[in-house]
């Protein structure tokens, strides 16, 4: 699967190594952060296609096994009657039935597999995201204490040396404040739940399922 490939080469990469190498280490810290962005979307997107062919699967299976059962009463009643033949004909029935919900047994196993696998690497790629948002933090941090400590050497150039001591000092405690106040606010505004997400999703499969069932039992009134 294309992006479980994409997903393994985003989590081995090694951010303080692309870091070193860079002459612009924010520019390519923030094009990882976008790569890692744009395959979590994909990747919860094929997580959700996966969950809804397993359902599928299970309900397909569920309707041979429905047949079976009805052939089984069939068979039941017709030897009732006297009719063997017809009970005959109604076990052979079942028993293709049974055989086809068996096929879908080994199928439904295998996309479980997949899904398991999606959300492992899903959640493994969200950790490496929230590596990548820290990285960054620490180097818009590192950038803005260079900057301030050459405006401060401007400044001394200009003042004796207590007066840019404190002028220093006051403009490190703002920075210091403003940082801290919008990184507060962004952490609430983009912290993420992924496992609540998946419960949306299947959520929303049940019931899926529960309105086809519906459907069919009205269809059989």
């Amino acid at each position: 699967m294309a992006i479980l490939d994409r997903i393994n080469r985003l989590i081995r990469a090694n951010i303080n190594e692309l870091i070193s190498r860079a002459e612009d280490p924010e520019k390519i810290i923030n094009q990882a952060l976008a790569d890692m962005k744009n395959a979590l979307v994909e990747a919860r997107v094929e997580v959700a296609s996966a969950l809804a062919e397993t359902k599928k699967l299970e309900r397909e299976r569920r309707s041979y096994l429905e047949q079976a059962t009805a052939w089984q009463e069939q068979a039941a009643k017709t030897l009732s009657t006297g009719r063997e033949d017809l009970a005959r004909e109604a076990l052979k029935r079942k028993q293709q039935v049974e055989a086809l919900a068996e096929g879908f047994v080994e199928q439904i196993s295998s996309q479980q597999q997949v899904v398991e696998k999606l959300k492992t690497q899903v959640r493994a790629l969200d950790a490496k995201l929230q590596e990548a948002e820290s990285k960054r933090r620490l180097l818009l941090a590192r950038k803005k204490r260079v900057d301030a400590a050459e405006s401060v050497r401007r400044v001394n150039s200009r003042l004796d040396g207590g007066s840019a001591a404190q002028a220093f000092d006051e403009m490190e405690e703002r920075i210091l404040t403003a940082e801290d106040r919008h990184e507060a606010l962004r952490e609430l505004e983009e912290d993420l739940d992924f496992d609540k997400e998946l419960a949306v999703l299947e959520q929303d499969s049940a019931i899926d399922e529960a309105l086809q069932q519906l459907k069919k039992e009205l269809a059989q009134t």
